[in-house]
């Protein structure tokens, strides 16, 4: 991750806090998309959240359904808080990038909106990492605002920040050239719960290492 951004991401993402969690967590796609994931997972998996925020819902529906959770995010603030709120996941505040993670030591990945704060060289370098944290045959799940934008200001929940990203072909490509296989994906509307939130498109593609 660019420096740059990731001190942005932390900075922005430590002020907001549990707003977050109240603005988006209710989300029906996102949660729907966990069910999916705990359908295709072995009981007792090996699973790491990158971008794990305050724990919920993605690391706390994990953990309830038997799995052991490794949450990563760059932001000291929301790892404090993830720790509180789902105490049965570990929990880690490092960039993701440069965290050392063995090959093949989970059975899947959760990578939830967690990418667009990051340029489109280390999303790509991100999502091969990750195919290769997985085991053969290992689930990935990510999920983003699929969007033809790069370096673009956008004031988000009261806070200025850069996003980047890509349309949704662009990003399901993208997904296909780091060596994982598009099982499933749903594209979809949402209206974060706070003041002067508009609708925001998403994607969310369920992904298979070879």
């Amino acid at each position: 991750m660019d420096g740059d951004h990731g001190c942005a991401a932390a900075t922005v993402f430590d002020a907001l806090g549990a707003d977050y969690e109240r603005a988006f967590a209710g989300s029906a796609a996102h949660h729907a998309s966990l069910q999916r994931l705990l359908g295709d997972l072995a009981p007792h998996s090996r699973v790491l959240d990158v971008g794990s925020g305050t724990g919920r819902p993605t690391a706390q529906t994990l953990t309830g359904a038997g799995h052991e959770v490794l949450g990563v995010d760059v932001s000291p603030g929301m790892v404090e808080l993830a720790a509180r709120q789902v105490p049965d996941a570990r929990f880690e505040c490092a960039d993701i990038l440069e965290l050392a993670l063995d090959e093949g030591s989970f059975e899947a990945v959760c990578a939830y909106f967690s990418l667009l704060q990051m340029s489109r060289d280390d999303q790509f370098r991100l999502l091969r990492k990750l195919g290769r944290l997985l085991v053969p045959g290992g689930h990935l799940v990510v999920a983003t605002v699929p969007l033809d934008v790069e370096d673009f200001d956008v004031v988000f929940m009261g806070h200025d920040v850069r996003a980047t990203s890509f349309g949704p072909e662009e990003f399901t490509e993208l997904v296909t050239a780091a060596g994982l296989s598009v099982l499933w994906e749903q594209s979809t509307l949402f209206t974060p719960e706070y003041e002067a939130a508009v609708a925001e498109p998403q994607l969310f593609l369920h992904c298979r290492r070879a």
